[in-house]
């Protein structure tokens, strides 16, 4: 038995499809103990860039597969997480215009506000797909929004085009190619 707490999703589940967990729009996640501590410090995760994946995955209680997460409801989260293991005041140095230099800072991360998409948007409740027309263009698009197992891949990806084109960056082709779903219809990914 541990304590946990309920966390609401920006996405109000709204994206997820009615079987999965996360149409729920809130899941639990338990307080940090020593051990989730250790996860934080771990060299290994730290090295390969996972460290926050594995604290996120030990501290959600909810049964979800956490490639489902959306980025947005992957980061409200992460935000939450250091809330219950650190509290809500979080200081750090920023660069201040009025100051010219470096001034020390103090947010209050539970006034930190969502950033919701109106439903009406969705194409369909439960399927992560809105509709958009170029505006220069006007071509007809869907897109959705990417989940945590479509960074992974574009992750992968970006490496593999790396080790092949050594001088190319091709990041914003590769994210465009799984943030767009169709055009004008056409879902065929080579369009």
């Amino acid at each position: 038995m541990f304590p946990t707490e309920e966390v609401t999703l920006p996405s109000k589940g709204l994206i997820y499809p009615q079987d999965n967990p996360l149409a729920k729009g809130t899941l639990e996640m338990k307080y940090m103990t020593a051990k989730e501590e250790d996860i934080l410090t771990n060299e290994s995760y730290i090295k390969n860039g996972t460290v926050i994946d594995k604290l996120l995955q030990a501290l959600i209680v909810t049964p979800i597969n956490y490639n489902d997460l959306i980025v947005g409801d992957k980061n409200a989260v992460m935000i939450a997480a250091r809330v219950l293991g650190y509290g809500k005041d979080y200081t750090f140095k920023g660069y201040s215009e009025n100051e010219k230099g470096l001034v020390e800072f103090e947010v209050d991360l539970t006034t930190l506000k969502d950033k919701h998409f109106d439903p009406k948007d969705l194409k369909e409740q439960g399927i992560n797909e809105f509709d958009f027309n170029l505006p220069t263009a006007n071509i007809p698009i869907t897109f959705k929004i990417l989940t945590h197992g479509d960074e992974k891949k574009i992750e992968r990806e970006l490496e593999g085009l790396q080790k092949i084109k050594k001088d190319s960056s091709p990041e914003i082709s590769t994210r465009l190619k799984y943030i767009i779903t169709s055009i004008e219809g056409d879902r065929e990914s080579k369009t």
